[in-house]
C-alpha cells in the first residue's frame, strides 16, 4: 500500500488519540496532529509519533470542538496536497468532519472501519444498512476527511524519547459560533467497555431493572464489566448509553463476551462480534445469537445465572 505524503490527525477524546495517530502512521509518511490542551498533551502527541503538533491552545470551557473548524481549515489549506484528515468517529469528531468538509470543499466519510491510500484517492469501507453490508467509498478530492470507528487501527505505542516540531496556532473566530452558555458534568458511568477483557451483557430477557443486580454479581465473580443491548439503554433507559453494545453504540473487543437474554439481532452482533469468545444464554433455542455464539446454553437466565454464580464461588 502506497502512503500519502501527509496525514492530519485529531481526536477530541484523549483515549482515542493513540489509535488515530496509529492510523496516520500507517497511511502517511508524515503525521501532523492538532492538539487542544496543555504542554503535556502536546508532548503526548509527539511521543505517539506525531512529527508536527499544531497547538490550538489550552482547552477553553467557552468553546466547543466545532469552533476550531475554521482554525484547522486554514492550517490544512496552507499545507501540501493531496492529504488526509483522520478524526475519531465521536459525535464531536463527525460534526467537525462535516464543517471541515464544507470549508475545504473536501469529500467526507464517517464511521469508516478501514481506510487505505489508493492511486486515485482514499479508499474506505464502512458498515451500512445497520451492519448488514459493507459499503466501499473512495474520496477523490485533494483533501480527504475520514472519521473512523473504534478499533479501525492498532493504537500507536508511546515513546517518551520522541520529540518533534510544535507550531502554535492562533485561533480563528468562526463566523457563526455556537455560544456555550453553561457546562454541566455528564451524569453517568465512566466505564470504558473498549478496555474490558470480559463483558457480561444483558438484553430483553431481563424482566425488570432490579434484576440487573444478578448480572452485576456475576461480573464481580469473574472480573467483568457490565454491558447491555440497545433496548435496555435507549428503550428502557435502565443503563447508561456508555454500556450499550451495538453498531451505533460501543464495539468492544473483549476476550470473553457473555450475552444474557440477548436475541442477537444484527445491530447488536456487529458490535459484539469483535469478541474472541461469545457465550450466549437464551431460553429461545431459535434466537439468532446462537448462530454467532461459540458456546450456547438454552435455558432460563433466572436459573442459569444464579447456578453459575454459585458454581464459580464454590
Amino acid at each position: 500500500m502506497s502512503k500519502l505524503s501527509k496525514v492530519w490527525v485529531f481526536s477530541d477524546a484523549a483515549s482515542r488519540l493513540p489509535e488515530i495517530i496509529g492510523g496516520g502512521l500507517l497511511l502517511g509518511e508524515k503525521v501532523s496532529a492538532f492538539v487542544i490542551g496543555s504542554k503535556d498533551d502536546v508532548a503526548r502527541a509527539h511521543s505517539l509519533g506525531a512529527a508536527v503538533v499544531h497547538h490550538l491552545g489550552e482547552a477553553d470551557p467557552k468553546r466547543i470542538v466545532e469552533d476550531y473548524a475554521d482554525t484547522m481549515a486554514r492550517v490544512i489549506s496552507e499545507g501540501e496536497k493531496p492529504c488526509l484528515v483522520l478524526l475519531a468517529g465521536t459525535r464531536r469528531g463527525k460534526s467537525l468532519a462535516a464543517r471541515l468538509g464544507a470549508r475545504l470543499d473536501a469529500g467526507v466519510v464517517n464511521d469508516a472501519a478501514s481506510v487505505a491510500s489508493a492511486a486515485d484517492g482514499v479508499a474506505t469501507k464502512r458498515m451500512i444498512y445497520g451492519g448488514l453490508a459493507i459499503g466501499e467509498e473512495k474520496i477523490a478530492s485533494p483533501v480527504s476527511i475520514v472519521s473512523v470507528s473504534n478499533g479501525a487501527f492498532e493504537a500507536a505505542a508511546a515513546d517518551p524519547s520522541r520529540t518533534g516540531e510544535t507550531v502554535t496556532v492562533d485561533f480563528v473566530e468562526p463566523g457563526r459560533a455556537i455560544r456555550c452558555v453553561e457546562r454541566r458534568p455528564k451524569q453517568g458511568s465512566s466505564v470504558d467497555l473498549n478496555k474490558a477483557k470480559r463483558i457480561v451483557s444483558v438484553g430483553r430477557g431481563i424482566a425488570k431493572r432490579e434484576d440487573i443486580k444478578m448480572a452485576e454479581e456475576l461480573c464481580a465473580v469473574i472480573g467483568a464489566e457490565l454491558g447491555c443491548s440497545r433496548p435496555i439503554a435507549e428503550g428502557e433507559k435502565w443503563m447508561e448509553r456508555e454500556r450499550y453494545v451495538g453498531i451505533s453504540g460501543v464495539m468492544p473487543k473483549p476476550d470473553v463476551y457473555l450475552a444474557l437474554g440477548i436475541s442477537g439481532q444484527i445491530q447488536h452482533m456487529v458490535g459484539a462480534n469483535g469478541a474472541q469468545t461469545i457465550i450466549a444464554v437464551n431460553k429461545d433455542k431459535k434466537a439468532p445469537i446462537f448462530q454467532y455464539a461459540d458456546y450456547g446454553l438454552v435455558g432460563d437466565l433466572y436459573k442459569v445465572v444464579p447456578a453459575l454464580i454459585s458454581a464459580l464461588k464454590g
